[in-house]
């Protein structure tokens, strides 16, 4: 992407945020509540969390905990969803995703904390099945649509299958794949509120809940916007992974 419309983006994202600041401070001062602080006060309990260091370990741990769930259904969902380009394996999957995926996993928490326990392995895995359907949905339909020519194509140059696999379908699904990736973004961050809203003391989800407890609501805001930079954090750079690996798009 030229610099200069880098810099136009970066200005946008600095001119809305400062119109969601106006909008906070005026709802703010109009409902003069407890409940609701402003900015400048949030601002200095995020300051202040980031001196102490709570707030860093904790914001530390729930990022590995989304990393992980992404990276976990990453690496079994693109791969499924590649290989159903294939009508043998589709027929096996396309049940498997019409069944399985309409449910509320949300609901699996009790079952997998029975399973796993209450450490980061129960957390990361029901980040990672939630958002494994989402990325194993994008990866299969980018892969299903793709043009039969393509592959005829390579064909006709004598590829083999694996040569197919790594010039045809993989390209062509990485711009879906990190659509959906980016998607999941958002779905594993309110998936990690809730899975550390209880029998946990550490993440942001915990540090929600424990300032929410004790009324101290600029911590609680503090550590909200501490999770939205984590959501943005990981936006911007799977956007920097999508322009770096798929250039064409951005021509």
């Amino acid at each position: 992407m030229p610099r200069g419309e880098t810099e136009r983006r970066y200005r946008s994202y600095l001119i809305t945020g400062f119109f969601i600041l106006a909008i906070w401070y005026l709802l703010a001062r109009i409902l003069d509540s407890i409940a609701l602080p402003t900015p400048l006060a949030v601002f200095f309990a995020f300051i202040a969390g980031l001196a102490e260091g709570s707030l860093i370990s904790h914001l530390a741990i729930s990022a590995l905990r989304v990393f992980y769930g992404l990276a976990l259904a990453s690496s079994l969902a693109v791969p499924i969803g590649l290989v159903s380009h294939e009508e043998g394996v589709d027929k096996f999957v396309a049940p498997f995703v019409y069944l399985l995926y309409p449910i509320p996993h949300i609901v699996l928490l009790p079952l997998i904390i029975l399973l796993f326990g209450i450490g980061d392995l129960s957390k990361i895995i029901l980040i990672a099945i939630i958002v494994f359907f989402q990325i194993l949905v994008t990866t299969r339909d980018a892969s299903r649509n793709l043009s039969i020519n393509y592959v005829y194509s390579m064909l006709s140059l004598s590829a083999s299958k694996r040569d197919i696999y790594k010039h045809v379908i993989f390209p062509a699904c990485v711009p879906k794949i990190l659509t959906a990736m980016r998607i999941s973004v958002g779905t594993s961050i309110a998936v990690l509120f809730f899975v550390e809203s209880f029998a946990t003391r550490k993440g942001l989800g915990y540090l929600i809940m424990d300032s929410w407890s004790r009324a101290n609501y600029p911590d609680l805001y503090a550590t909200i916007v501490a999770m939205a930079l984590l959501g943005f954090g990981l936006y911007i750079v799977i956007e920097k992974i999508e322009k770096r690996v798929c250039r064409w798009v951005y021509i």
